[in-house]
């Protein structure tokens, strides 16, 4: 299981490629919901996420044991922070796509270095086949959430918001396969036990939360939440049994609180926002987190979407 050394020794691994991004706070945006609420903006991250703190951390590992290639399957944020990173290190990186993926997710991904390769429409069509090409090339796969390197790297982002907002009260955190919430609770809960730390998922993919009802791990069918960085069917192997342990409470938020949430970052606060990204804010926004005269810190976990999409949401679309 990763403990708070692994984060730590993260930290020092990838402190020379990520940003040590922000803490973002909005008056008009905390008379507006009623809450004591700042930001940690990694919207603002190298690659448009905090993907590249995992990422970093894994493939950097990787590479000292020798690797001179790494594969992921990833349409989006994973896929850019691999490739990146990849890029950066001078080895190879294939990325598995979907074959109805965005194009700007794909242009994305190539313009990080990575080469592209499409396979199905699925996670059980395109793990197999990056497993595989790894396998073939003597290569690493990197998972996107369930594995030590990539939760410890994703910790990080807990050990910055307790050294930037030393009297936080409340984290919250979107919750997908479980990689950041993991991560964050790690550090946090070693650290600062006093801090709550609550989770937050779509209503539409609300596999964490049948999980921790079912006291095991529990998948759900496809959704179509567009929280689309949050489709993930179940919690990870790795992932669950630390949420299951240590996290305060999980919240889930509709479809319509996300887009809002987007909407208000970016009116009020002049921040581009995904729907994944916003999913925290939204829970605090509709008032499902907290007191108003608590601290809260919202993890924005990443600002990539194709702009067509904006456009569309911050019009009132879905």
């Amino acid at each position: 299981m990763v403990k708070l050394e692994n984060i730590e020794q993260a930290r020092t691994v990838i402190q020379g490629v990520i940003h040590e991004t922000p803490i973002l706070r909005s008056r008009s945006l905390q008379e507006a919901w009623g809450r004591n609420v700042h930001f940690k903006a990694e919207h603002l991250q190298k690659t448009g996420s905090f993907k590249i703190r995992g990422a970093t951390n894994a493939v950097t590992n990787a590479v000292e044991h020798g690797a001179k290639l790494v594969t992921a399957a990833s349409s989006g944020n994973h896929g850019q922070a691999v490739a990146y990173i990849a890029s950066k290190l001078g080895i190879k990186s294939v990325i598995v796509v979907p074959t109805d993926a965005s194009p700007a997710k794909v242009a994305a991904i190539e313009a990080y270095g990575g080469q592209v390769e499409y396979c199905g429409t699925t996670s059980a069509e395109r793990i197999p086949r990056a497993q595989l090409l790894a396998d073939e090339q003597s290569g690493v796969y990197i998972p996107p959430y369930d594995h030590e390197d990539v939760i410890a790297g994703q910790g990080t982002v807990g050990l910055e918001i307790l050294e930037q907002v030393p009297d936080v009260e409340i984290i919250v955190v979107p919750v997908g396969g479980g990689g950041l919430i993991a991560g964050i609770l790690t550090a946090v809960k070693a650290k600062r036990p006093d801090v709550l730390v609550i989770g937050a998922e779509p209503s539409l993919a609300n596999d964490t939360e049948l999980s921790l009802e079912n006291g095991k791990i529990t998948a759900i069918g496809p959704t179509e939440t567009i929280a689309d960085g949050l489709r993930t069917s179940q919690p990870g192997d790795l992932t669950f049994p630390i949420v299951r342990q240590l996290l305060d409470g999980l919240v889930t938020v509709e479809e319509h609180e996300i887009a809002q949430a987007m909407r208000d970052l970016a009116v009020r606060s002049k921040q581009l926002v995904e729907p994944s990204g916003a999913v925290a804010a939204a829970a605090v926004m509709a008032g499902k987190v907290g007191a108003p005269e608590q601290k809260i810190v919202a993890v924005i976990s990443g600002g990539n979407i194709d702009l067509a999409r904006l456009a569309s949401l911050l019009a009132g679309g879905s």
